[in-house]
């Protein structure tokens, strides 16, 4: 009976220096990084290489597809538009919030990022689809 206690005390003591060593694990969070949607053509290459080429694409896909609105050229109008759109689970483009400029300007701009194509793959979190935020600005200058 007396081993058996010693035991006991033996394994509780144990038991109790164990959980002090490794602290409190309620605090401890899992973080998981998000990985970008892929712009069709970017898709070999590694994380960093296909973000890249998504970046490269988008910039050339504003540059190809920019038009300054007619009516807001012959009066001069400038202004900077700020899109905000999101890339959904199935890699297609949704325009979420247009701000700034004049209306003119706004659907031009919103015109622009919607003829984006649909994306090889969407953006994924933890191996699973995910809608990915972005945020565009565009500068409207005449040179006038």
């Amino acid at each position: 009976m007396k081993n058996a206690l010693l035991f006991l005390c033996l394994l509780i003591s144990t038991s109790l220096f164990a959980q002090e060593e490794w602290g409190n694990m309620e605090k401890n969070t899992l973080t998981m990084k998000e990985i970008g949607p892929v712009w069709p053509g970017c898709e070999k290459g590694s994380a960093t290489d296909r973000q890249n080429c998504f970046n490269q694409q988008l910039a050339q896909h504003i540059a190809k597809n920019f038009r300054y609105p007619a009516e807001e050229y012959k009066k001069n109008v400038q202004g900077k538009v700020i899109v905000e759109f999101v890339v959904n689970e199935l890699g297609i483009v949704e325009v979420k919030n247009v701000s700034g400029g004049t209306a003119g300007l706004q659907a031009e701009a919103k015109r622009n990022i919607l003829a984006m194509p649909k994306m090889a793959k969407p953006g994924m979190m933890g191996g699973k689809p995910r809608v990915i935020k972005f945020t565009v600005p565009f500068t409207f200058k005449t040179g006038k």
